[in-house]
């Protein structure tokens, strides 16, 4: 199939830890990617392009007509201490994004068959061991309160799609970045430890599995509005470091990180280690998609082996 054949994808936020990973699942025979890119690049694959993009400016560099986009973008949610200038980054970052890509869509008269935006379960902020499917309403806190923001930024693009998907993403779980290697920073030493009481639910997702879930959002047309996107495991903090440490026979004591030094340390950032969210996946349930992983043990077994 020649480049003129095969799909368009659009993927804003392709340099991150889901973006590189997505690129290498995609079937390059299917699609061609464009990466929105901050900064000009030379592409060495025929597969992928980059095309410049200014989300401050509001301007995409390009006449192309996209049949798909997918909206990763954001900066990171646990990369700096939240301060208030941060915190307006975090907000800023995801909703100039998908404005920018509104605004060329609606200039450009580029309708595609759909937006899949990235949003993520602290929607519900902390919630203890409520049940929480995709109709439970928004959390008050600062989390919840950049996930409207964020959903209701993609909402508004998606209105010159045909479809739109925002998918509200746990823990990804990869051995290249995010939770995991942090999680396993000191079992060298016999030392896994869990936050707080370690009461709290986490929901977590397989890097494949999401990436499986953002493929699916493009070639499955009955997928649409908001999906949990987490394994279907409800599990807490300190069932889950047991369960990692048995599945993977690693050895060592399982402590409590105390709230007060993840208060002091992280101020008010500690709520992204702190917050419980139960989470359902009742959409997710009633669609053919089949997760590969439900289980965090075998789920971080495969990444330890593969060092994905």
């Amino acid at each position: 199939m020649s480049t003129s054949e095969k799909k368009i994808i659009w993927l804003a936020g392709g340099d991150g830890l889901v973006g590189k990973h997505l690129i290498g699942m995609l079937d390059p025979t299917s699609y061609h990617i464009a990466v929105l890119s901050r900064r000009k690049r030379v592409s060495v694959s025929s597969r992928i392009e980059y095309i410049l993009w200014d989300t401050e400016k509001q301007y995409i560099d390009s006449t192309q007509k996209p049949d798909f986009i997918i909206n990763l973008a954001g900066a990171g949610i646990a990369d700096q201490r939240w301060t208030d200038w941060r915190k307006k980054e975090l907000v800023s970052s995801r909703v100039n994004s998908a404005s920018t890509i509104e605004k060329y869509l609606k200039n450009h008269n580029v309708r595609p068959s759909a937006y899949i935006s990235a949003s993520a379960v602290g929607y519900y902020g902390h919630r203890g061991d409520e049940i929480l499917t995709e109709t439970s309403p928004a959390g008050d806190e600062f989390m919840a309160e950049c996930c409207i923001a964020w959903e209701q930024a993609a909402s508004h693009t998606g209105k010159y799609c045909e479809r739109t998907i925002i998918l509200r993403i746990g823990i990804v779980m990869s051995m290249l970045g995010g939770a995991l290697p942090k999680i396993l920073m000191t079992k060298g030493i016999g030392v896994f430890n869990y936050f707080g009481n370690g009461r709290q639910y986490y929901p977590w997702i397989h890097i494949s599995d999401l990436c499986n879930l953002l493929i699916t959002s493009i070639a499955d047309s009955s997928f649409s509005g908001v999906y949990n996107a987490v394994a279907p495991q409800e599990i807490t903090n300190r069932d889950m470091m047991a369960e990692i440490m048995n599945v993977n026979q690693m050895k060592g004591l399982i402590l409590p990180a105390p709230v007060f030094g993840l208060r002091i340390a992280l101020g008010e950032m500690a709520n992204v280690v702190l917050n419980s969210d139960r989470i359902r996946i009742d959409r997710l349930l009633r669609t053919n998609f089949k997760f590969k992983f439900e289980k965090i043990g075998d789920a971080t077994k495969d990444l330890i082996a593969l060092n994905i």
